[in-house]
């Protein structure tokens, strides 16, 4: 039998795997590999947590491939030299693969098929991670979408999702190659800075669907109101498995659609599906804007006064220690689990961004690195759009006030005390802004902040004042 390899990348899965299928439906032996070369994404390779997810992600999909008979071989790159490599060890006629999206490995990927047609061997990738490829939708003049909602109404009217397929039971043996060991590969931390994410997170595919299976099962009826409060399981936190391809965007769709429940859970259910459409809608904007990454969509904060960098503030923001509740209590959610709430996402970075007047960059590195979600489409989205230079921006006047914000979204502090339990001793009341009983705080809470890291009203009317000299052209 000939051979094909199935080049394995954000697409850690066999169910839903379109480069796997087309291996098996043109006859031939797949032989999944992955080439380990993060220096090839550029200034975005990827971050501390994202390694040590793809770590227990592999382990988990080379255990499912030999539980079908296969496995999976390790190397390390450059990609187009290993792939030709292994194309001249296995005799293989054609190299399969999933799209990534990310603008240098967009350029990469595009090299590397041509070389491989050169040389004569079969080359194809397919959509193996988005419900629309990002170039499929357009606005009626032929331009790329900047707001979401006619973005996701064009996406509604083109809704077909692909058939579900599930992998075979069996997979022909590959051939027998040598490979790196997983643990050569680093991706490990050194020391164990991630041990609380485990007890949290299942990585591989099986991982996936338990979590799907439990967001169905609990958090999906009510996610509507449930999904912005912190103190709660009310999402699906299924980002980090849909970020390494663990699971299919439109298998999520076809069991949300299976579910039953009537009419309320059938209302959930679009609200949940239209946040897959922010998932689609940021690959969309990375594909057709990829220099917002690190440049700002909206040139006009080319020329906003950002505040020089302040290392003080950025240690008390990135440790959990800005004398801010809400803020300090995701931060410290962040550092514990590789996960934030996304509510809370927004409170942090707009502290960041705004109060504190320090470029999105800066937040966006820090995510980038400790987030086991961390995608550079949905990433870049998320900080542009907090800082109001982006598309479909916030306004930037539009202050996050994150006291008002924990009073709304976590009313009985329960999210505050959980990562910030200096202040249990406070009473309810005082524990969303502590600095306002100074007495209180220094008797019960001693070792908190006494005053917050920037004076909130101040900290809005300079950024307020900066954005009308911004509009003024100044």
């Amino acid at each position: 039998m000939t051979h094909a390899l199935v080049w394995l990348r954000r697409d850690l899965r066999l169910d839903d795997q379109p480069a796997l299928r087309a291996a098996l439906d043109a006859g031939h032996v797949p032989m999944p590999v992955y080439v380990h070369a993060p220096e090839e994404e550029g200034r975005w390779a990827p971050g501390a947590a994202s390694h040590a997810w793809l770590h227990r992600s592999l382990a988990a999909l080379d255990a499912d491939l030999r539980a079908r008979g296969s496995r999976l071989l390790l190397r390390r790159g450059p990609s187009a030299a290993t792939l030709k490599a292994l194309v001249r060890e296995t005799g293989a006629v054609a190299v399969y693969w999933n799209r990534r999206y990310e603008p240098a490995t967009q350029r990469r990927d595009a090299a590397i098929k041509r070389e491989l047609r050169e040389a004569g061997i079969e080359a194809v990738s397919f959509n193996g991670s988005l419900l629309f490829e990002p170039w499929e939708l357009a606005t009626g003049q032929g331009t790329p979408y900047k707001v979401f909602t006619p973005f996701w109404r064009s996406a509604l009217a083109r809704w077909r999702l692909p058939p579900c397929w599930d992998a075979p039971a069996r997979l022909p043996a590959p051939p027998a190659l040598a490979g790196e060991s997983l643990e050569a590969l680093a991706l490990a931390p050194s020391r164990d800075w991630d041990r609380g994410f485990w007890p949290l997170w299942q990585p591989g595919e099986a991982g996936a669907r338990e979590m799907l299976q439990a967001f169905i099962d609990g958090a999906l009826a009510g996610y509507r109101e449930q999904r912005d409060l912190p103190d709660r399981t009310g999402t699906s936190r299924l980002s980090p498995h849909l970020h390494f391809g663990e699971i299919a965007p439109w298998r999520i769709c076809a069991a949300l659609q299976s579910a039953g429940g009537g009419a309320v859970v059938a209302a959930d259910r679009d609200a949940y599906v239209r946040e897959l459409g922010w998932r689609e809608f940021a690959h969309h904007l990375l594909h057709h804007f990829p220099r917002t990454t690190d440049h700002n969509l909206d040139t006009r904060f080319d020329r906003f006064a950002w505040a020089g960098p302040d290392p003080q503030a950025l240690r008390a923001w990135r440790g959990g220690r800005t004398g801010i509740p809400i803020v300090d209590a995701g931060m410290r959610e962040l550092w514990a689990t590789g996960y934030m709430h996304n509510r809370v996402r927004m409170i942090v970075a707009s502290l960041l961004c705004k109060h504190l007047r320090q470029h999105w960059r800066v937040g966006a590195r820090w995510f980038w690195d400790t987030l086991v979600d961390a995608d550079l489409a949905n990433n870049t989205l998320g900080w542009q759009w907090v800082a109001g230079t982006g598309a479909d921006a916030a306004p930037y006047f539009r202050i996050f006030n994150p006291v008002a914000q924990a009073r709304r979204f976590d009313p009985a502090a329960r999210y505050i005390t959980h990562w910030v339990p200096e202040l249990a001793a406070l009473p309810v009341a005082q524990r969303f802004a502590p600095w306002e009983h100074p007495q209180a705080l220094a008797a019960l809470a001693p070792s908190y902040p006494r005053v917050p890291i920037v004076d909130l009203a101040e900290g809005r009317a300079q950024a307020l004042a900066h954005y009308a000299r911004m509009r003024a052209g100044s």
